[in-house]
């Protein structure tokens, strides 16, 4: 049986980041995160692009249009969607996660999924660098495995 598993290694990666304004102070920690790790990973920052969006229903429409550019190998979407006291979280959410996934699909390149759905504002502060890790951070790495067994397994 042959066995594939992508390298951890982003040098001569293009990946492009888009990121949600919106729960800012959240999105922007996922963002060190994600950094820290393609940094780890041996990215060069002159092959990483950042576009910066009003929320997360904007990311999915930047993520189309930078797949469509061919300008990046992957994307990584990040940002923080909180459950309020209406059904707006569930609606939300879902598209977003929809779109991304589609567009992932119909353009045939890695969007890797950083974008936290969570009830509390404490849950997004644990997953945005304390508690429980940072999910930027493993979305980045959970990025370039997925671009370098692509590549690595012959599927492009």
């Amino acid at each position: 049986m042959d066995t594939f598993q992508g390298k951890l290694k982003a040098e001569g990666l293009k990946i492009g980041i888009v990121l949600s304004r919106y729960n800012q102070f959240i999105s922007e920690r996922l963002l060190e995160g994600a950094l820290d790790a393609l940094e780890k990973l041996g990215a060069d920052k002159k092959d990483l692009s950042l576009y910066k969006v009003p929320g997360s229903f904007e990311i999915p429409v930047v993520t189309k249009k930078l797949a469509e550019s061919k300008k990046v190998n992957g994307i990584l979407c990040l940002g923080a969607l909180i459950r309020g006291d209406t059904p707006h979280f569930e609606y939300l959410s879902a598209e977003v996660t929809k779109g991304l996934a589609q567009i992932s699909m119909d353009q045939g390149i890695p969007v890797s999924f950083g974008i936290l759905t969570v009830e509390t504002i404490e849950q997004g502060i644990e997953r945005a660098g304390t508690k429980a890790g940072n999910k930027g951070y493993d979305a980045a790495f959970a990025l370039v495995e997925t671009l370098n067994l692509i590549s690595e397994s012959d599927l492009d």
